[in-house]
């Protein structure tokens, strides 16, 4: 093997998984070629699906999950603040638990709202 390739070889040993994915990608998409093809496809799919679980959430939904009957009005109230829902649609919402109140919010968004749910009473996780 030349010099060049080794060091090309032992640089690609300091990739991680996503880099390597992205590595791949461009030199299909630089060269018109389909690793998979060359590789029997199962090395790319499993370096594919250990990238995926190396990517972080970053969408939550809300869900109420249990509201104590003497925090239902403080919990009513942060629901209101929190979704925008009128008096009425708060109040059926809270009473309707455990039901999803958000859906698809940003994990500091979610994390602060569930904070204050907790704060008034109630019990809440995050999907």
């Amino acid at each position: 093997m030349s010099e060049k390739i080794s060091k090309i070889v032992e640089e690609l040993k300091t990739l991680t998984l996503l880099e390597a994915s992205q590595l791949v990608s461009e030199i299909e998409e630089t060269f018109g070629v389909d690793a998979s093809a060359a590789t029997g496809g199962g090395m790319v799919m499993a370096a594919t699906a250990q990238v995926e679980e190396v990517e972080e959430k970053t969408e939550f939904d809300i869900s109420l999950d249990e509201v104590p009957a003497d925090k239902k009005i403080a919990i009513l109230k942060v629901v209101r603040g929190i979704t925008g829902l009128g008096l009425k649609e708060a109040k059926e919402l809270v009473e309707s638990a455990p039901k999803v109140i958000q859906e698809a919010i940003a994990k500091d968004a979610a994390e602060e709202a569930k904070k204050q749910i907790e704060d008034a009473g109630g019990k809440v996780s995050l999907k």
